[in-house]
């Protein structure tokens, strides 16, 4: 019925005048021109945009982080400075009061100060000392830390700084005593020099207010819904629009619940203390599209992110590109007007021409044939007089097309038998230069080209990868399923070392759209060739034989699984076995054993596993190209019916 419909507008198409069809092919064409310019210019000035965009959001994420280090970094001076005067220094309490001072009294965003030592390090007689000076409702009071309590020795602001050896800032926190703000604690270590060497003596500590930072960054505003947040280097907003995630929420935390994957990568890269630019279909608070850039804080290890909304920004850019659009569409429908009208008188003396020659054909023979001065479009009535030679001629170009057609089927089968044997190993033998094995392998599809499969690779320096596969059915379709499940089994044994979890992910893309019910027997194995351990599974292929030395000859034993594509779930398992110096295991498909000679007989699995016992002290190479050889004197001129490949593997180690 499709066909039908297709035909009938065809037909419908072609009945139509020179007019109709001079307009819609300008028309036409005009309008594709017009798309792929508009296209064109559309996605280039998009990207042109979005680049600027880019680079100004990392510019402006990088100066803002700047102008907030700018502000910590005179903070860690003040600590830094004591730290450096009590260094090598014996002060009394009277001092250590006054530096104190020194850091709260003058400092309005810091709330307090402590100078923490080890113990008995300050007093032979204290264990703890820790007098700390902090603001309180406009004034200034004292305290001690160390008490059984309260043992700052255990605290993260003075355990990190001794075991780091450096300054540290603390993840900030809500203090309620000091103010009831963010704060984050400041702690620089100091030592004494004893016998010539450095021994840590205590902590001098700043408690900073984050009030000032929350300001500064809600400032940033991007359009109608962008904003600015920081987080710290466990991923904990410091500061954010919502206060409600300040310090109650995990940007690592949110973006697993939401499973936004986009989100977590770049927050990934913001506490590694990365800076550039990302994009996300969703953030934490809203489902809009946005881009983010970010920048890291390296002073305070925090970083600083902003939120750019594509869609607001690039809301100009749309608007301009439709009223484009539009007057490109009205500028076509003018252009349609005027074709319409130049065609319709070029093509005028046509139709009466037109009506003059049928009127002929019908036996009128005394009708007047209008004369036009355009000779030219007197080729009309030519071209009724010599419908019969079209039609022989439309004959003969049908036969040279069907001739020409099956010729070309035929090239492209012989190319396709290149590109299906190009897609096997084409070193062969491989790995010449190693000494841990012998390894040789060959294929002959029984058409151009079949779905018979083999490849081996090292997975890493210990690792080889070697399989072998049979398709169901033969010629393209089998060839074009045995290219896709090589592909598949090379791209996912380099993530995996389980043959068995290798087959069964392969499986799992195999019955996906397998609409023409495709299925492939696959044996793999992985052998590891310093132990000489290989690892095996098999998806319902014929098993392979294997030699221990130069001995008897037998099948492996093994679970036989479900072939590949047939089911969602195939029964595959991996199982083991250990080569020992000499021993040789030998793989290929049924196209070997159920090879026919001009008798009927098969070659059978009998026969084979005898052949192959007196070949077995030659070469991997000999072994195959005898067992090829073989097969074909005993098939002798009975056409190949099946694809025969064959692979052997020598352990030497």
């Amino acid at each position: 019925m499709l066909a039908n419909k297709e035909q009938r507008i065809k037909n419908m198409f072609r009945n139509r005048g020179i007019a109709f069809k001079l307009t819609f092919f300008i028309i036409a064409s005009s309008a594709i021109i017009f798309t792929l310019v508009f296209s064109y210019n559309y996605s280039k000035s998009r990207k042109i945009i979005i680049h600027g965009i880019e680079k100004n959001a990392v510019n402006l994420a990088v100066a803002t982080a700047n102008k907030i280090e700018s502000y910590i970094i005179p903070i860690q001076k003040i600590p830094e400075t004591i730290a450096l005067v009590l260094d090598d220094t014996d002060i009394n309490q009277y001092d250590i009061t006054n530096l104190l001072k020194v850091i709260v009294s003058y400092n309005s965003n810091i709330y307090g100060a402590t100078i923490a030592y080890e113990p008995y390090a300050f007093k032979y007689d204290s264990y703890y000392f820790a007098p700390y000076l902090c603001k309180n409702n406009n004034n200034e009071s004292f305290s001690n830390l160390g008490t059984t309590n309260y043992n700052y020795f255990n605290w993260d602001w003075y355990k990190l700084p001794k075991k780091l050896g450096k300054p540290v800032w603390s993840e900030p926190y809500f203090d309620k005593g000091a103010g009831n703000v963010i704060m984050s604690t400041y702690s620089v270590p100091f030592y004494s020099t004893v016998d010539g060497k450095k021994v840590f003596k205590g902590v001098v500590t700043a408690d900073v207010s984050l009030e000032w930072l929350q300001s500064f960054v809600s400032d940033i505003k991007i359009s109608k819904s962008g904003y600015a947040f920081t987080i710290s280097k466990s991923g904990k907003f410091i500061t954010h629009p919502k206060l409600d995630f300040i310090m109650n929420s995990n940007v690592f935390d949110i973006s697993i619940v939401q499973n936004n994957n986009q989100m977590l990568d770049i927050v990934k890269k913001m506490i590694s203390g990365k800076t550039g630019f990302g994009q996300c279909d969703r953030i934490f608070d809203s489902d809009k599209k946005y881009w983010v850039s970010y920048s890291w804080m390296p002073s305070c290890q925090w970083s600083l992110g902003i939120f750019f909304p594509q869609i607001e920004l690039m809301e100009v850019v749309e608007k301009l590109h439709h009223t484009v659009m539009l007057f490109g569409i009205l500028g076509i429908l003018f252009i349609s007007l005027i074709i319409a009208l130049i065609a319709n008188s070029i093509t005028h003396p046509l139709r009466q021409l037109s009506l003059t020659t049928k009127s002929i054909s019908n036996g009128d023979f005394d009708v007047e044939i209008p004369v036009f001065k355009q000779k030219d479009e007197v080729g009309k009535l030519a071209l009724a007089f010599a419908y019969m030679k079209a039609s022989l001629k439309k004959y003969i170009k049908d036969l040279t097309e069907a001739t020409i057609a099956k010729e070309r089927m035929g090239s492209e089968l012989a190319i396709g038998h290149e590109i299906q044997m190009g897609m096997v190993p084409k070193v062969i033998p491989p790995f010449t230069g190693r000494k841990e094995f012998d390894m040789f392998a060959a294929l002959n599809p029984a058409k151009e080209v079949g779905g018979d499969l083999y490849d081996f690779f090292f997975i890493d320096e210990d690792n080889l990868c070697f399989f072998i596969g049979d398709v169901s059915g033969k010629g393209v379709p089998a060839a074009l399923f045995m290219a896709v499940t090589k592909t598949l089994i090379k791209g996912i044994a380099m993530q995996s070392y389980d043959p068995s979890e290798i087959l069964k992910r392969v499986n799992f893309e195999a019955v996906q759209n397998n609409d023409t019910c495709l299925f492939v027997t696959v044996f793999l194995a992985v052998l590891n060739i310093k132990t000489g351990e290989i690892k095996f599974a098999n998806a319902g292929h014929n098993p392979p034989l294997i030699a221990r030395g130069n001995k008897d000859v037998s099948f492996l034993k093994m679970e036989n699984g479900c072939a590949l594509g047939a089911i969602e779930n195939p029964d595959v398992v991996t199982e083991k076995i250990t080569l020992k110096h000499g021993d040789l295991i030998f793989l290929y498909t049924d196209g070997v054993t159920e090879a026919f000679n001009k008798n009927g007989e098969l070659f059978s699995d009998e026969k084979l596993q005898d052949e192959l016992a007196s070949l077995v002290n030659l070469s991997a190479e000999k072994i195959v190209c005898e067992v090829l050889e073989i097969v074909r004197k005993f098939a002798e001129d009975t056409p190949q019916s099946d694809d025969i490949t064959v692979l052997a593997l020598r352990y030497k180690l």
